[in-house]
This record gives structure tokens, C-alpha cells and sequence, in this order.
């Protein structure tokens, strides 16, 4: 059975909004495919043990605990760069969280599953270690350990998290960028790919910035 990540209540607040209007704007295109639906009329749904469907719903979670960690060091530190990427994390993220669940809603798909995480990439099954549901993502331990951080120590602790973070939410993405079968996943996915390793490579200047190693 695996564990929910937590979110602090901004985010639910927040993602409520979101997720609700992603939901509207989904139905849209599910609606009147012809006018805003970039697949077009006539695609079918994806099935439950589709790339599409399973993208959606890991990088879901996966988005949700890297907004989690971001409002984390928003809170701990006054450095105006390491807030400015909190908030494009926060922002960007919490919005492809809420596209994602919107599409699943849409194609009549749960959220939630109890099939392994990421088995549509073919990973074989592995028990969730100290909460980390997935690969790259932050253990228990880690979160708590950011939580009791404030000044330079979070933004490294967050800055280190983060950049193992987004390396397996990248690989994610590349998986699914081609094999999806709807162009929204695909062109999503690419772009999440493309945005998450220009931001690895800007994390790994403030590291070196402030004195650390990756």
C-alpha cells in the first residue's frame, strides 16, 4: 500500500483551483474536439494500461512532491534566486499536475492505481522506500531534514533533492514522449523533458555558487 505525499495547505488550496479549471478546459476539448482538441476529432480514450495514462498519473504524484519541496524552501530562506525558482517550480508544476488529472478525469480513469508505479516503462516492481514512491523522489527523512533547514543549508539540501528529482522526472518524460498515443501527453512530456534539464543545469550553478557539489 503506498503512502500519500503530504502537501502543505497552500498547495491544496492552490491545486484545488487548478485542477478544477484544468478539469473545465479538458471537458472542452473532450466536448468540441474539433475547435480545441490539438489530437483532433476521433482519437480514441487511452486505456488503463497506456503510456498516456500512466505518465499522467506518476508524474503526477512526482509533480506533486517537488511542488511540496519548493514551497518547503520558499519559507527558509531569503534568497531571491532560490525563491525565484521555487515559484517557477510551484507555478509550472502545480499547472501540469492539474492538466494531467484533468485528462484523466476525462478519459474516465482513476487517479490513483494499484499498479506499480511506473511499470507502463517497463521498471519492474519495488516497495516504496522511507515514502519515496518512485525513483529521484525525496525520502521521508529527506523531507524532514529540509523542514528542519533554514538559510544556505536549505537552499543546498533543496538545490541537491531537487536536481535528483527532476533527472528521473526527465527520464520519465523521455519515456513517454514518444510512445504516448495522444499528442497531448507527447507534447507535454517534451517539453517537461526539455524545461527540467535546463533547469538541472541552472541548479548546478547555484550549487557551485554556493560552495557545494550536486
Amino acid at each position: 500500500m503506498t503512502r500519500a505525499v503530504r502537501a502543505p495547505r497552500p498547495l491544496l488550496l492552490a491545486g484545488s483551483v487548478v485542477f478544477l479549471v484544468a478539469v473545465g478546459l479538458v471537458l472542452l476539448m473532450v466536448v468540441r474536439p474539433s475547435q480545441a482538441s490539438p489530437s483532433g476529432s476521433g482519437a480514441s480514450t487511452p486505456t488503463e494500461s497506456s503510456v498516456d495514462v500512466g505518465f499522467a498519473r506518476d508524474m503526477s504524484v512526482h509533480h506533486q512532491q517537488a511542488v511540496e519541496m519548493a514551497f518547503l524552501v520558499r519559507d527558509r530562506t531569503d534568497d531571491e534566486d532560490v525563491r525565484r525558482l521555487a515559484y517557477d517550480i510551484i507555478n509550472t508544476q502545480a499547472n501540469q499536475r492539474g492538466m494531467m488529472l484533468g485528462w484523466l478525469e476525462a478519459w474516465g480513469r482513476p487517479k490513483s492505481s494499484d499498479r506499480p508505479p511506473m511499470a507502463w516503462m517497463g521498471h519492474p516492481a519495488t516497495a516504496a522506500k522511507d515514502g519515496a514512491l518512485m525513483p529521484g523522489m525525496a525520502t521521508d527523512t529527506e523531507l524532514d531534514r529540509l523542514r528542519a533547514a533554514t538559510g544556505r543549508d536549505a537552499e543546498v539540501l533543496f538545490l541537491r533533492l531537487m536536481t535528483v528529482h527532476h533527472r528521473a522526472g526527465a527520464d520519465m518524460a523521455r519515456a513517454a514522449a514518444g510512445p504516448a498515443g495522444t499528442e497531448e501527453i507527447r507534447n507535454l512530456a517534451a517539453g517537461m523533458a526539455r524545461a527540467q534539464e535546463s533547469e538541472i543545469a541552472l541548479m548546478a550553478d547555484m550549487l557551485k555558487a554556493r560552495g557545494a557539489r550536486p
